[in-house]
């Protein structure tokens, strides 16, 4: 699979029609169609349904579709980095779950921009799952890991911040009234959960023996949505402190947990790749500031 090809894939995907794609690629529409056609014969399958005018995806495309703006994404960085490795330029791209931890991050980065204006940064927000997907695809340079999660396919360090979870609640929901939570609280309450904490069961412990006590009603996975249901008072959340804003206008109420829960925050690296130079920069960077070094 070429990649002028796979580019001519995606561009058809993208219009799902083929004179529409061509006129886009600038090439004839029947050079597109045999491109096409060759790409579907060499691998065996078949890309799109071709109903009257429009083309749509078959679930073989659908797989393609993904994997072609992955390998593209990749290409264009790598093109990037290596026109950039006579000085400090090129893209460096970060796949985080949300942390008030990334505030010391965004301080290395917008010093980096200052001084290397033509550095370009790309943020990518996700859970673990989806941060530890992108670095093993070669996407992204770094994950921002929050939590226990094993890692010892990858270097990493500790940053010396780290989350607190508690209970995120409508301002004049009773819960309000208490300093802290305990699980006893929790009773009867409908919950959204993370995501993450919902696969790693992080809660399972904390609440003990009134786990079966309260009604998970769902997960999210960035926070902004959950805050929506919770201004609606049909939930709770268990979410990390800092990440919304709580003040009086906000309608939302924050709460830590008793005994409290912290998650440590890591950031994570391919062990076996040479990291660009701008991304050996940020690694320096981030270095003395937790060591001073």
């Amino acid at each position: 699979m070429e990649l002028r090809v796979l580019n001519y894939f995606v561009a058809v995907a993208q219009e799902s029609n083929m004179t529409h794609a061509a006129k886009k690629l600038l090439i004839s529409q029947p050079a597109l169609s045999r491109q096409i056609a060759e790409l579907e014969q060499e691998l065996g399958v078949k890309l799109f349904n071709r109903n009257n005018r429009r083309l749509t995806l078959t679930p073989a495309g659908q797989y393609l579709l993904g994997q072609a703006k992955e390998i593209l994404a990749l290409t264009a960085k790598t093109k990037s980095n290596l026109t950039a490795s006579a000085f400090i330029g090129g893209d460096l791209t970060i796949a985080a779950g949300e942390s008030w931890g990334m505030q010391r991050i965004m301080n290395i980065i917008g010093g980096i921009i200052t001084d290397y204006p033509s550095v370009k940064i790309n943020l990518l927000s996700g859970d673990y799952s989806y941060a530890e997907c992108k670095l093993n695809n070669g996407t992204a340079d770094f994950a921002i890991i929050i939590g226990d999660i094993p890692l010892t396919n990858y270097a990493s360090l500790t940053l010396p911040e780290k989350d607190t979870w508690g209970i995120l609640m409508a301002n004049n929901d009773p819960l309000t009234q208490k300093a802290e939570i305990m699980p006893q609280d929790l009773i009867g309450r409908s919950i959204l959960n993370s995501q993450q904490s919902q696969s790693l069961q992080i809660f399972q412990n904390w609440l003990g023996n009134y786990n079966n006590c309260v009604n998970f009603i769902g997960t999210y996975n960035l926070i902004f949505n959950g805050t929506l249901l919770v201004k609606n008072h049909a939930a709770i959340m268990f979410a990390l402190d800092n990440l919304v804003s709580t003040d009086p206008s906000s309608g939302l109420t924050f709460r830590k947990l008793s005994p409290q829960l912290h998650q440590r925050i890591k950031i994570v690296w391919k062990r076996e790749i040479n990291l660009s130079p701008v991304a050996e920069l940020f690694l320096k960077r981030l270095k003395k500031s937790i060591f001073n070094v």
